[in-house]
């Protein structure tokens, strides 16, 4: 019986290693899943406001993004290439 107590005694903490460590990546990864619905829930509600905001009255065009600078849009509207100085 000495040896198996010996045995026990070896592999006994070995395995409360392994459990403490499968539970902890357990939560990490638990985690990580929870944190990317919350993100893909938080951006598809500002896709949707974001939609909501930019549509005009109904059946109108909606207007292209524009980045404020007239100088710069006209510029690309052209055709034109710009160098980057």
């Amino acid at each position: 019986m000495e040896t198996w107590q010996a045995v026990a005694i070896g592999i006994i903490p070995s395995i409360g290693v392994g459990l403490i460590f499968w539970f902890a990546m357990r939560a990490v990864i638990r985690a990580d899943r929870n944190e990317r619905a919350a993100l893909a829930k938080a951006d598809a509600e500002e896709a949707a406001r974001e939609a909501a905001s930019t549509s005009g009255p109904a059946g109108a065009p909606e207007q292209p993004a524009t980045s404020g600078d007239a100088g710069d849009d006209a510029a690309a509207g052209s055709g034109e290439q710009r160098q980057e100085a």
